[in-house]
C-alpha cells in the first residue's frame, strides 16, 4: 500500500497512512516519512496498536534517540520509562496519577506553555514522536503553530529586525512564567539557560521559520524588558488560530512533529484522571549557535 497523506490543518499537519509501523520501514519508506515532515511539519498515525519496542523501533529508523535524561523533576528511582522515552505522562512509578500539589505535576503544567520541545540544550530536537497509551474523558488535546507560515507573515522591518537575534533558552523561564519556582541549587546549574538563533532556515525547503518557544526568556544586546515584551508580541503572532492545528487524542494516535517548524501546548484535562504519553525524540543536527555545551 502506497503511503498517502491528507492534509490536515490551516497549510500543514497531515494524517499519514500506507505504514504498519509493528515492522521495520523501507528505504523508500523512511524517505517518503522525512519528506511528509518536511512538507508538513505535523504527521498523525491514527490508533496504532503498538508496544514501546516497535515505537523505540520506528524512532530510531528516522535519527538519534535523545535520551531523557535530567529534564524533569522525577527521581531516577521513580522513573517509569526507561531513558529513551520522555514520560510525559501525570503518572507516578506506580501508574497512579500525580495528587494535584505534587511538585512534580507543578513542573509539568509547564508544557501547557507553547514551546519547542528541548530547546533548553544546546543541542534542540529535531523530531517529537509522542504516542498515546490512555487519554482521559475530556481535554488533553495538543495544538500545533507552524512557525514558517508564522514568520511569513511578519512584517519586513521586523524581519530585519529579528534575524540574526539569539535568545537564551532555559527551562526555569517558562516554569517561572507559571509561578514555579521552587528550584534547588543541583537545578538551577542543571537548567542553565542556553542560547538558540531566533529564526532558523530549513536545510532542505530553505524557508525560515521562527524559533519561539515558553523556554526562552532573555534576547542577547536587548534588556530584559525589551527581550520579555519582543518575544510576547511574537508569540502571540505565532500563535494566531490561522497558524494552529489541534490535535484531539484517541488512544494509540502516534504524532509527529518537528520541533525547528513548529510550536506546541498541551491543554488541560482532569488531574485525577490518567493521560499516559510516551515520547521519543529524535536528536537535532547540532547547535543552532557556536556554543560550548556546559
Amino acid at each position: 500500500m502506497p503511503v498517502h497523506i491528507e492534509q490536515l490543518g490551516p497549510g500543514f499537519a497531515g494524517s499519514i497512512n500506507g505504514l504498519d509501523l509493528r515492522n521495520p520501514l523501507s528505504e523508500q519508506e523512511i524517505i517518503a516519512v522525512h519528506e511528509g515532515m518536511d512538507k508538513y511539519a505535523v504527521l498523525v498515525f491514527k490508533r496504532q496498536t503498538i508496544t514501546d519496542a516497535e515505537q523505540l523501533q520506528f524512532s530510531q529508523q528516522l535519527g538519534t534517540i535523545e535520551h531523557a535524561i535530567g529534564t524533569s523533576l522525577r527521581e531516577p528511582k521513580d522513573l517509569r520509562l526507561p531513558s529513551t522515552f520522555a514520560d510525559v505522562s501525570n503518572l507516578d512509578k506506580d501508574g497512579k496519577p500525580f495528587e494535584s500539589d505534587d511538585r512534580r505535576r507543578l513542573f509539568a503544567i509547564g508544557n501547557r506553555l507553547w514551546h519547542s520541545d528541548s530547546s533548553f540544550k544546546v543541542v534542540p530536537a529535531k523530531y517529537s514522536i509522542l504516542h498515546a497509551i490512555s487519554v482521559p474523558s475530556k481535554g488533553g488535546n495538543t495544538e500545533f503553530a507552524h512557525m514558517p507560515n508564522a514568520y511569513d507573515e511578519l512584517e519586513n522591518d521586523i524581519k530585519l529586525e529579528i534575524n540574526n537575534y539569539i535568545c537564551q533558552h532555559s527551562q526555569m523561564f517558562s516554569r517561572q512564567l507559571v509561578g514555579f519556582t521552587d528550584f534547588t541549587e543541583e537545578e538551577r546549574t542543571r537548567f542553565a539557560p542556553v542560547r538558540q538563533c531566533l529564526v532558523r532556515q530549513h536545510p532542505k525547503t530553505c524557508r525560515k521559520s521562527l524559533y519561539l518557544s515558553s523556554h526562552a526568556g532573555l534576547i542577547d544586546g536587548l534588556s530584559v524588558p525589551e527581550a520579555r515584551l519582543l518575544l510576547r508580541d511574537l508569540m502571540d503572532h505565532a500563535t494566531q488560530k490561522k497558524f494552529v492545528y489541534v490535535h484531539k487524542w484517541s488512544e494509540g494516535d502516534l504524532v509527529i512533529w518537528v520541533n525547528r517548524q513548529t510550536m506546541h501546548r498541551a491543554r488541560p484535562f482532569p488531574h485525577d484522571e490518567p493521560r499516559d504519553m510516551r515520547r521519543t525524540t529524535i536528536v537535532g543536527d547540532g547547535p543552532t549557535v557556536e556554543q560550548v555545551a556546559t
